[in-house]
C-alpha cells in the first residue's frame, strides 16, 4: 500500500532525472528502470519537474508530459510530488495538468523572478493552489534571504503541508521552523550530505538525486537518520560524497550531468543534460565518477 503524503514528506523525495531520446525531446518511458528499482528499494516518493529534472530547462508542454507520463509509470506505488515554477499562467497551466493527471502534492519552486516580493508570492501560492483545486503543496525554499517572517506567512497557507529546505543554514530552519504551525514538515533540501545536520534541528527527511543512481544507499541513510543513529548516518554518506562533490562542481553546473552521467556509465542512458547545465563531464570529473562506480561496485 501506497505511503499516504505526511509519511512520504518525512521520508526521501527522489528527484527524478528527465530523460531525453536522440533526438533531443523528452523520453520518460526510459524512467521505467530506475523508478523500479528506486520504489523497490523503498522510496517514499518519486518528485517529477524538480532541478534534477531540469525543471528551468524544459517547456511547459514538455513539464505536463512528465508529470502526467511519471504518475502513469508509478501507478499507484508512492505518491508523485510534482514541480510547479515559472510564471503564474505557465504555473497555474501545469498545475492543473499535474492535478488531472493524479499528482499527489505540487512541489512549487521558489520564483526566481528578480522583481519577486514575499506578498507578491503570497498571491503567487494562492492563485497555483486554486488552479490544481486545492492540491496539497511543499514550498521550495532555496534562498532564505526573505526572511523568518515572510516564511511564516508562506507556510500559513492552508495548502502548504510541507517545505523542502534548500539553504545550508540550519539555525534559521530552526528558526523558521519555531515560528510556524508544528504540525508542517520540514524537509532537508540538500541532498544526504546535508540531511544529519538539518535532522538535528528537526528536519524530517530529505530529497535526493542519488536515487536514480543508488537508491539502496539514500535509503539507508535514511534508515539511520530516522533510528538517531548520526554516526552510522555519516559514515554512509562518506561513501558517496564522491558523488555529490562531482555535482557541487562548476558552480552547481555539473549537479545534472554527474547524474546522468552515472546512469550513462551503467547502461541506463537518459540522454545529455541541456546546456546552460555543463555537458559532458571533463576528462576528470569523468575519471572521479568512474573511480566511484568500482569503488562502490555499482550496478
Amino acid at each position: 500500500m501506497a505511503l499516504t503524503l505526511d509519511q512520504a514528506l518525512t521520508g526521501i523525495s527522489g528527484i527524478l532525472v528527465t530523460p531525453y531520446d536522440d533526438k533531443g525531446d523528452v523520453a520518460p518511458q526510459t524512467l521505467v528502470p530506475i523508478l523500479d528499482r528506486a520504489l523497490g528499494a523503498g522510496l517514499h516518493m518519486p518528485v517529477v519537474n524538480g532541478n534534477t529534472g531540469e525543471f528551468y530547462a524544459l517547456t511547459t508542454e514538455e513539464a505536463k508530459t512528465m508529470v502526467r507520463e511519471v504518475v502513469r509509470l508509478v501507478d499507484g506505488r508512492a505518491p508523485v510530488l510534482a514541480g510547479i515554477g515559472r510564471g503564474i499562467r505557465d504555473a497555474m497551466a501545469l498545475a492543473k495538468v499535474s492535478a488531472d493527471a493524479g499528482a499527489t502534492a505540487l512541489m512549487v519552486h521558489q520564483p526566481p523572478d528578480p522583481f519577486v516580493s514575499p506578498r507578491g508570492t503570497v498571491d503567487y501560492l494562492k492563485a497555483i493552489a486554486d488552479a490544481s483545486g486545492g492540491l496539497p503543496m511543499m514550498l521550495y525554499l532555496r534562498n532564505d534571504a526573505i526572511g523568518t517572517k515572510a516564511i511564516a506567512e508562506l507556510c500559513a497557507l492552508p495548502q502548504v503541508k510541507g517545505i523542502k529546505w534548500a539553504t545550508p543554514n540550519p539555525l534559521k530552519l530552526a528558526e523558521a521552523k519555531a515560528a510556524c504551525d508544528p504540525s508542517l514538515v520540514w524537509v532537508g533540501g540538500l541532498a544526504e550530505i546535508w540531511a544529519p545536520a538539518f535532522y538535528a534541528v528537526g528536519a524530517r527527511g530529505f530529497t535526493s538525486g542519488l536515487i536514480n543512481v543508488w537508491p539502496e544507499r539514500s535509503l539507508a541513510i535514511h534508515a539511520a537518520l530516522e533510528a538517531g543513529k548520526f554516526a552510522e548516518a555519516n559514515g554512509l554518506i562518506a561513501g558517496m560524497k564522491a558523488f555529490e562533490d562531482i555535482r557541487a562542481e562548476e558552480m552547481n553546473g555539473t549537479n545534472v550531468t554527474g547524474v546522468k552521467a552515472a546512469l550513462k556509465a551503467l547502461g541506463r542512458d537518459c540522454g545529455p543534460t541541456r546546456p546552460p547545465s555543463a555537458w559532458p563531464l571533463t576528462e576528470g570529473q569523468q575519471a572521479k565518477l568512474d573511480a566511484f562506480i568500482a569503488e562502490n561496485g555499482l550496478s
